[in-house]
């Protein structure tokens, strides 16, 4: 009796790591287990997202604007990732990817964060994972527009502001995209990484702010220079290594797509940083700092909804698009139409990232090397979805902003007076100078 249970305890110590291997490897369907390669991919890259945040944008952001404001920006960025990464965990994850969908939001079964699956469907990574990676989404997004009012927003109000605007933008658009709403189910709307739901929501919105809360003083007749160009070109390549777990993170996998993500990404920041500074040099005679800085960014929005769907051919001319679009659209904002977007949220995020989503119907073609389209899809269709997915979101961008910056100034003003703006946010706001010099 004890040879017989000697040797089923033997045979049952065998069978135990082929038996969990064998669920790894998928061969038994009643386990979920995740990939620990995939799983440590996504958490390295929502650690890069929010690198870009902080301190990537509030570098690139601080140094752009004069020095006593330079503090209010680095705070204002800070607290908008905070507030935002709280109520994505309350009740924004859930709005956006809860299991069920009406096809404007999810479902509420995991508020909180409660009731998250093992394993993320369609992915190989837990579902508490892949929340915390569009945690470092869904942060970054507001802290774009901080760039639109530097210099004269009040501070409780962007905060206030971006709470709101998390909610009523931000989670709804994601849920239309990437978490099987009606644009993606219905029309097809393609986005990898954040084209529509980040670019265009935030440039949009930063437009339409800029445009209620007014000018700076002196706008746009007094030169308001950046104070370190430096520090925007630190900011700028933190925000450039960051991208990588942005588009290569949106593969959801350690695979071929997010090595080709990243590729591409790079390719196009390359191209339009080089071709940003040779317009400069062509325009006003010398290739500068700032440019090299903010082409880098307009190429990298542009390649975003494309990323993982296109070939590193269709990069680089994505990268030359960036800049014959967002280039112009700079001088047209500021100088023509006297919009002071402070940052050129809208000429660079917004009109990057609109232009980069239209060209993917292009792009994502076989027979330019793209990935191909979706069965039942072509080129012109594809264009019309991608037409569709820009045109409402940015609509509903325009409108919700409104809506939220009005409600929000019921309670907070939006902007400083004139007195302490000439005095500046840093000692205004918070009471501190970025920069002491005995």
């Amino acid at each position: 009796m004890r040879k017989v249970l000697g040797a089923a305890l033997a045979a049952a110590l065998v069978a135990f790591p082929l038996l969990a291997h064998a669920q790894t490897a998928g061969l038994t369907s009643d386990v979920d287990i995740a990939d620990s390669g995939d799983t440590a991919w996504i958490l390295v890259s929502a650690a890069l997202v929010l690198m870009m945040a902080a301190p990537g944008l509030t570098l690139f952001y601080g140094g752009l604007v004069r020095a006593k404001g330079f503090l209010a920006v680095m705070v204002q960025t800070g607290a908008i990732a905070a507030v935002a990464s709280i109520i994505w965990v309350v009740c924004g994850y859930t709005l956006a990817f809860g299991d069920v969908s009406n096809g404007w939001l999810g479902g509420g079964n995991a508020w909180m964060l409660l009731n998250l699956g093992n394993v993320r469907n369609a992915t190989d990574v837990p579902e508490s994972a892949f929340a915390l990676f569009q945690m470092a989404f869904a942060l970054i997004t507001p802290a774009l527009m901080v760039g639109a009012w530097v210099d004269r927003a009040r501070f409780g109000w962007v905060v206030g502001f971006a709470a709101l605007w998390s909610l009523i933008v931000y989670a709804p658009v994601a849920h239309w995209v990437w978490g099987g709403g009606w644009l993606a189910s219905k029309f097809g709307t393609l986005d990898f990484a954040g084209g529509i739901v980040v670019h265009t929501t935030a440039g949009v919105s930063a437009l339409v702010v800029a445009l209620l809360l007014g000018k700076r003083n002196g706008f746009p007749k007094t030169l308001m220079l950046p104070h370190s160009p430096a520090l925007t070109m630190a900011g700028a390549a933190l925000l450039w290594v960051g991208w990588f777990g942005f588009n290569g993170g949106s593969a959801l996998a350690a695979n071929d797509d997010a090595a080709a993500a990243i590729i591409n990404t790079h390719l196009a920041a390359c191209t339009a940083a080089l071709a940003w500074i040779l317009v400069e040099r062509i325009a006003v005679g010398k290739p500068t700092s700032i440019g090299f800085a903010t082409g880098a960014i307009a190429g990298l929005a542009t390649v975003t909804p494309a990323a993982g769907f296109i070939a590193p051919g269709a990069a680089i001319l994505l990268g030359l698009a960036s800049v014959a679009v967002c280039y112009p659209m700079i001088l047209l904002v500021k100088f023509k139409l006297e919009i002071d977007d402070s940052l050129d949220v809208f000429a660079v995020h917004g009109m990057g990232g609109i232009t980069g989503s239209i060209l993917l119907a292009v792009f994502i073609s076989p027979k330019l090397g793209g990935t191909g389209y979706a069965e039942g899809m072509w080129m012109s269709r594809q264009l019309i979805a991608q037409l569709v997915g820009v045109g409402v979101v940015a609509l509903w961008s325009a409108v919700a902003t409104v809506i939220a910056s009005l409600m929000v100034a019921m309670v907070i003003p939006m902007r400083v007076t004139e007195d302490e703006e000439r005095e500046g946010l840093d000692i205004i706001s918070h009471g501190e100078r970025a920069w002491e010099f005995d």
